[in-house]
C-alpha cells in the first residue's frame, strides 16, 4: 500500500522515532535551488526541520548553478552542495565548463562535498549521448583528482556507469541516485563503494523489486533523498514535493526493514555523513 500521511510512524508528525527519541535525518538530494522550490527556501528549511530533517544535499544540474550554489554553502552550514552538470543539460554545455569546474574545485575544495548530478541517461535522444559520455568521463576524472565523491544519474545506463567507473579505477565513491532495481544491480555498485538513494519510489506498489531489495541489503547499503521538487510520494502525485517529505521516506523505509526505527535513523545519518565525508555535518 502507499505510504501516507496518517500511517506513517509518529516521527513524520512529531520529529521524534516512537515517540522517544529525535529524529536526525540527511536529505542526500533536495533542488532547493530550483525555481520550484527557492522563492520559499527558508519555508521549505523550516518545516523539513520540524520533521527531522537535519541538512541536505544540494545538486547542480548545470553551469549556470555553481555560483549560487556556493554562495547557498555560506549562508546556510547545514546545506551541502554539489557542483556538476546533469545529463539532461549536457546537450546544451560547453566542455569549457569542465574547466571552470576544476577551478571551483580547486579554490572552494573544502565547501563542495561531491562532483554532481552527473551521469547518463539513455532514455533521452540518442543525439545527446556522445556529449553525454564525454562530460561523465570529464567530470568523473575530476573527480577522482580532487578526491570527492560523486552523485550519480541514470536512467537505462546502469551498464554504461559501471563501465565506465571501472575504466577510470574510480574509487572516491558516491551516491547513486533515484536507485531502482534488483539486489544484483544494486550491489554492482555497492561493491565499488557507492550508497543507494533511496527516495519515494519505494512508497509506490509497482516498486516490488527495489522495496524487495531495500529489505535484503545491509542497511550500510544505503541514504535517503527526496529529489524534491521532483519524484512525489504515492499519494502525492501532482503536489510539489519538498524536503520534509522525507520523513514519509523514512517512515516507507522502516516498513521494509526489521531493524528499530532509532537504529535505522542512526545508521542512514551515518552512511549519509560518511560517504560525503562531513565529519558532524
Amino acid at each position: 500500500m502507499p505510504v501516507t500521511a496518517p500511517s506513517v510512524l509518529p516521527a513524520a508528525a512529531s520529529n521524534t522515532v516512537g515517540g522517544s527519541q529525535a529524529l536526525k535525518l540527511f536529505d542526500t538530494h533536495c533542488h532547493l535551488d530550483l525555481p520550484e522550490l527557492a522563492a520559499a527556501q527558508p519555508l521549505h528549511w523550516h518545516n523539513a526541520q520540524q520533521v527531522g530533517v537535519s541538512a541536505l544535499l544540494i545538486p547542480a544540474v548545470q553551469q549556470s548553478a555553481w555560483q549560487n550554489l556556493l554562495n547557498l554553502r555560506k549562508q546556510q552550514r547545514h546545506w551541502h552542495i554539489a557542483l556538476g552538470i546533469h545529463p539532461w543539460w549536457a546537450a546544451k554545455a560547453k566542455l569549457e565548463a569542465i574547466t571552470e569546474l576544476e577551478a571551483l574545485l580547486i579554490q572552494h575544495l573544502s565547501q563542495i562535498a561531491a562532483v554532481g548530478e552527473i551521469g547518463l541517461d539513455f532514455a533521452l535522444d540518442t543525439s545527446s549521448f556522445d556529449v553525454q559520455q564525454t562530460l561523465f568521463s570529464r567530470q568523473l576524472e575530476l573527480a577522482g583528482k580532487y578526491h570527492k565523491p560523486v552523485i550519480l544519474h541514470h536512467r537505462k545506463s546502469q551498464p554504461q556507469l559501471l563501465a565506465e567507473l571501472k575504466r577510470q579505477q574510480f574509487t572516491e565513491g558516491g551516491i547513486l541516485h533515484a536507485f531502482s532495481g534488483s539486489q544484483q544491480q544494486a550491489m554492482a555498485f555497492v561493491d565499488l563503494g557507492f550508497k543507494l538513494g533511496i527516495g519515494g519510489t519505494i512508497t509506490y506498489d509497482r516498486a516490488q523489486k527495489t522495496r524487495h531489495t531495500v529489505s535484503k541489503l545491509p542497511l550500510s547499503s544505503f541514504v535517503l533523498e527526496t529529489d524534491a521538487p521532483s519524484m512525489p510520494l504515492a499519494g502525492f502525485q501532482g503536489e510539489l514535493n519538498t524536503p520534509a517529505q522525507l520523513a514519509l521516506v523514512f517512515a516507507a523505509f522502516c516498513q521494509l526493514r526489521s531493524e528499530p526505527p532509532e537504529h535505522i535513523a542512526a545508521s542512514l545519518w551515518h552512511n549519509s555523513v560518511e560517504i560525503l565525508r562531513l565529519g558532524t555535518a
